[in-house]
């Protein structure tokens, strides 16, 4: 028998496009305000440039530095009884809500050449995080870690464990079976995690500038050059944001039915 549709009550699909009004239309503010004739030539000063292979080279790498180390980390947090787990998933999901700049300034405490930690990297590797490039991928792997944990530790709780038990029974060593078997079901949503985190680490601002600062060609990214566009040239600002914009939304428009759904 053939399920019949109920229409849905008029006040909550009111209410839904006044929420859905309050997302796009900033945006539609932005696209209003665009000075389009002048967009190539904003976009295509040397700053800009620099600022947006800079966010790229730094975004991409945190991605991958945060799929190397946030995938055993997921897997620690979904399938090992250690104790304090509860308090080592707060730490790790505490950047999602602590104020960027507040994880900037835990960032200098921690890494700083007056830190016990940044002075012994720093004598024995000559290696300086701060005011570096460095600096702009520690900061955004800081913050986009907890987007790819959270999303592909709850992948691995709702993974039928059977399936890895008779892998493992047919002699398959752990490594076989997480590689064969675990990561296959959890695909997607390690996709789903890795592009969240990429679009949290392009966007990044208030961790990057106070751990790394704000130097052209070093560790200046799109976001910082919004800021010190929107002092003196907002057209540039605007067209800068316009790729911050249509480069999120793209991807994740994009990827969402692959990946983001399945996740």
């Amino acid at each position: 028998m053939a399920r019949s549709r109920r229409r849905p009550p008029v006040l909550v699909v009111v209410v839904a496009l006044v929420a859905a009004l309050f997302f796009a239309l900033p945006f539609a503010g932005l696209l209003q305000r665009a000075a389009w004739s002048k967009l190539l030539t904003d976009l295509g000063t040397e700053e800009s440039i620099e600022a947006l292979e800079l966010s790229l080279v730094a975004s991409l790498s945190s991605t991958v530095v945060v799929v190397l180390f946030g995938t055993p980390l997921a897997w620690v947090l979904a399938r090992v009884e250690v104790p304090g787990r509860a308090i080592v998933r707060g730490l790790v999901l505490l950047p999602m809500v602590l104020p960027p700049v507040v994880g900037g300034v835990a960032l200098i405490s921690a890494f700083s050449l007056r830190s016990p930690i940044g002075g012994w990297l720093h004598d024995v590797f000559g290696l300086q995080l701060t005011f570096s490039t460095k600096g702009v991928v520690l900061a955004e792997v800081f913050v986009a870690m907890p987007f790819y944990v959270i999303t592909v530790e709850a992948a691995l709780r709702n993974v039928d464990q059977r399936y890895e038990q008779v892998a493992a029974s047919l002699g398959a060593s752990r490594f076989t079976v997480f590689r064969r078997v675990t990561l296959p079901m959890v695909a997607p949503s390690v996709g789903a995690g890795a592009v969240l985190a990429w679009a949290r680490a392009l966007g990044e601002f208030g961790a990057t500038i106070t751990f790394a600062g704000n130097i052209v060609g070093r560790t200046q990214t799109l976001p910082l050059a919004v800021y010190l566009k929107l002092e003196g040239d907002g057209e540039a600002a605007i067209a800068l944001s316009l790729v911050l914009l249509l480069v999120s939304f793209v991807v994740l428009v994009g990827l969402r039915d692959k990946w983001l759904v399945r996740a």
